[in-house]
């Protein structure tokens, strides 16, 4: 996974300092914001790159029959002209079966995200599946990050609207685990429940498991959220560190 963004930790304290003066002054816009290198996330502001059109990525020929089946995950920014940058390698399938993933995705035209009616840069996943049959493969557009809005003002207010003394923390981004396998099913398989302490900055400090699925999973749960960024706790208006449960989800691979 990409590495995540400090931009969040900016974000967040000037959210509190906003909330600390008055948590009515909530309506004050809060908006999605780039990472450093001013590259957005899907998220409530903003909307993701859409696939037009592609070609398909055929199986190399000289590859045994029992090696084809599998799966490249490629990480990429799609520009404000809908032209892929940037591209990664998030799960390796074998040098030949990458990199005619990633010349199709090359090949293809893209509809770039939009913040408030105007192209920006935004990070996608796109993941190619090989078959064992050799059949043509299609890439596809997975979305596996992606920002939360700011919590509204309701959430910093009781019923009365006076501020509260204690707020929890609140995602701001989220990251699906990993669940590599596209050809081995587990249809019991839905969400891990892990804690984690967010510290005052918004980071995840500790991160636990607390309902387990096994197979290897629960360590994908907990790498997914310390990739997490929070609106962290606060106590009378100053941010602090406190642990809070998140479900994990896994990535639809």
């Amino acid at each position: 996974m990409r590495q995540a963004k400090s931009a969040w930790t900016l974000l967040a304290l000037t959210a509190i300092a906003v909330r600390a003066q008055d948590a009515r002054s909530l309506s004050l816009p809060l908006h999605q914001i780039p990472d450093k290198d001013g590259v957005y996330y899907a998220g409530p502001e903003v909307t993701a790159p859409r696939l037009l059109s592609t070609v398909y990525v055929r199986c190399p020929e000289d590859v045994p029959t029992k090696e084809v089946q599998g799966m490249t995950v490629l990480a990429m920014v799609i520009d404000d002209h809908g032209i892929p940058a940037h591209i990664q390698v998030l799960h390796k399938h074998g040098e030949a079966f990458d990199q005619a993933a990633i010349a199709a995705v090359k090949q293809s035209k893209f509809e770039p995200g939009k913040l408030e009616d105007q192209s920006v840069p935004v990070w996608i996943d796109v993941r190619v599946v090989f078959r064992a049959n050799r059949s043509p493969a299609l890439p596809q557009i997975h979305i596996t990050e992606r920002d939360l809005p700011v919590p509204d003002a309701s959430k910093f207010e009781d019923k009365h609207h006076n501020p509260l003394s204690y707020t929890p923390p609140f995602p701001l981004h989220t990251v699906d685990a990993d669940f590599v396998d596209p050809f081995v099913s587990h249809p019991w398989v839905q969400v891990a429940i892990v804690t984690v302490i967010v510290g005052a900055d918004g980071l995840p400090k500790d991160v636990r498991v607390k309902r387990g699925l096994g197979f290897g999973l629960d360590k994908k749960a907990e790498a997914a959220v310390w990739q997490y960024r929070f609106f962290p706790a606060t106590k009378k208006g100053q941010p602090i560190a406190a642990r809070r449960e998140v479900m994990v989800e896994f990535a639809k691979f």
